[in-house]
């Protein structure tokens, strides 16, 4: 993992930018304008809940996609990496919920204003799957209008996209289900199979179990050949892929990692750096 940011280095560099980005009162939409109306529909802001406002820094950077790791703790679903960051306050609902739908209210049924896709909020279990993903249902539900839906196997979009990942056994109760307002986060190990893009429309995976190359040299010929074989498997069904654990801290190797995502086709560009990958993005013109 010494390539991939951790807890202390997130700390120092959220601090850092957290000064840079942070809005007063009341101008929590300011981003948009100072930015201009195109989102980062690649960038994925991988542990967003560690940044030091949550969701918010993730959308002033205009980012497409967030993701939480929830825990269920006596019947709530709290938000945290590890056990013992546990803290009853901070809730999927006050973190993510709660925000987006106040939010999409604001901007009349889209999460950016000029645009109707939907965010895709991942939201990684780390307890039991089967009870955590049913609880969590229970929770989206109480949000009308707000999550794309899935309805015998037609899916509806809404300004939200809720996508289930982490503990696998959450995928028995979806499957099982005739409406959803989630869907499942796929692995390698699911391309090619009958799972249809209604279910599983993402693809996500660790880059480190498929690919040696960590952005020093050339990218060996034969591992370039697999990512574009992933990337068109994947969209030839409608899906799209992700890779965690490639590398996050700034510099030539992580850019020339996120240049070979970008030109395989890769969807979602995985850091803890918002900033970073903003610039890269808008610089590259890729997004």
């Amino acid at each position: 993992m010494a390539l991939t940011t951790r807890r202390s280095a997130l700390s120092t560099l959220g601090a850092a930018l957290a000064g840079a980005v942070a809005l007063p009162a009341g101008t929590a939409l300011a981003s948009e304008n100072r930015h201009g109306p195109r989102p980062l529909w690649r960038a994925h802001a991988h542990n967003d809940y560690e940044h030091p406002r949550p969701l918010l820094d993730a959308l002033d950077h205009r980012f497409g996609s967030v993701e939480a790791d929830i825990y269920l703790v006596d019947g709530q679903l709290l938000v945290a990496h590890d056990p013992e960051d546990l803290d009853p306050t901070r809730t999927l609902e006050s973190l993510y919920l709660d925000p987006l739908a106040a939010r999409v209210r604001a901007h009349h049924g889209r999460v950016y204003r000029r645009d109707r896709r939907p965010l895709q909020l991942l939201v990684d279990i780390k307890t039991e799957g089967s009870s955590t993903y049913l609880e969590l249902d229970r929770h989206l539900r109480r949000y009308q209008h707000l999550f794309t839906t899935c309805s015998h196997g037609r899916v509806f979009p809404g300004p939200v996209t809720v996508v289930i990942s982490g503990d696998r056994a959450a995928r028995a109760p979806m499957e099982a289900q005739s409406t959803r307002r989630a869907f499942y986060d796929g692995r390698l190990t699911d391309l090619g199979t009958t799972a249809p893009a209604s279910l599983v429309p993402l693809i996500s995976d660790n880059w480190t179990r498929s690919f040696t190359w960590q952005g020093v040299g050339a990218f060996p010929a034969a591992e370039r050949r697999g990512l574009r074989d992933i990337v068109d498997t994947a969209h030839a069904r409608g899906q799209r892929v992700r890779f965690w654990a490639t590398p996050d801290v700034a510099g030539p190797a992580r850019d020339a990692v996120w240049a070979e995502l970008l030109d395989a086709g890769v969807d979602h560009l995985n850091t803890d750096d918002l900033a970073g990958l903003e610039a890269y993005l808008d610089a590259h013109r890729a997004a």
